[in-house]
């Protein structure tokens, strides 16, 4: 639990730097302490938790509280972290979003928003990620407002550790929270093919969502419900249910090259 001091807030998201998203949420959180913006200049949605190793980025200081990178939500978080705030400056937590649509479900494991917050946490901050569960009319106004208490929540009572908090927040005033696990989308891939001026194809790729039921207590089932969702994830990617179910594939060394020594044998015909 942290008291008695000015927190510290490092600020990030992947609609980039002028996303209304990111405006409204920092000024909600100067009430709860001193804001630091670190973004990508350009929108990454979709960039997932992906670092750029096969370029050199590019940091752009705005003032002492804004800088873009040229790079993806991890790569911002990484740079905040380790190169553009000093030691006396490191935030006590991460906040990303607000994201422009949900990141429900296993939509998650492809958002740039929720890996910001993920990035944070595997650097030992604790990572909050904000998204606004809507298509259209992006209204941010409850959402950054729900965000004050939803921070300060965190930094009172502290998160587990390596642990980070992805909410969805449905459009409209705040009804309740539930607290969630991830649910499972039923959606297909559509890939539009187009041909470009000179002659060569080019795609895009989309998805046609299935509606059906969602199991009581996951992210989509609360939000279908009018609740905020709150899904604690980490970046362990352990299937701990599935360990036991495996062991048979433990074996020892000499084990091992013997079976590969025996289905290497050549088979006699009679």
């Amino acid at each position: 639990m942290l008291t008695g001091l000015m927190y510290r807030i490092l600020l990030t998201n992947d609609d980039g730097i002028h996303s209304e998203g990111l405006s409204k949420l920092e000024e909600s959180l100067k009430e709860v302490g001193e804001v630091f913006t670190v973004a990508p200049a350009a929108e990454m949605s979709g960039a997932s938790h992906s670092l750029t190793l096969s370029r050199p980025l590019r940091i752009r200081k705005i003032d002492n509280r804004h800088w873009t990178v040229d790079g993806t939500p991890t790569d911002c978080v990484t740079l905040a972290l380790n190169k553009i705030l000093q030691p006396e400056e490191r935030p006590h937590i991460c906040v990303s979003g607000i994201n422009y649509g949900g990141n429900l479900g296993d939509d998650a494991s492809y958002s740039g928003t929720v890996a910001g917050a993920l990035e944070a946490t595997i650097l030992g901050v604790p990572g909050l990620a904000f998204s606004l569960v809507t298509r259209e009319k992006f209204d941010f106004t409850h959402a950054a407002h729900f965000a004050i208490g939803a921070v300060q929540k965190a930094l009172a009572d502290g998160l587990p550790e390596g642990t980070l908090l992805n909410i969805n927040i449905p459009p409209g005033a705040i009804r309740g929270v539930r607290v969630t696990r991830q649910g499972i989308k039923s959606a297909r891939p559509i890939i539009s093919e187009h041909i470009d001026p000179r002659g060569k194809a080019y795609f895009w790729i989309g998805e046609e969502v299935i509606i059906s039921g969602y199991d009581d207590g996951t992210d989509y089932h609360a939000v279908e419900q009018g609740f905020v969702s709150v899904t604690p994830m980490r970046s362990d990617m352990t299937n701990h249910h599935a360990l036991e179910r495996i062991t048979d594939w433990n074996s020892s060394p000499v084990e091992a090259d013997n079976t590969v020594a025996q289905e290497n044998q050549p088979v006699e015909h009679a």
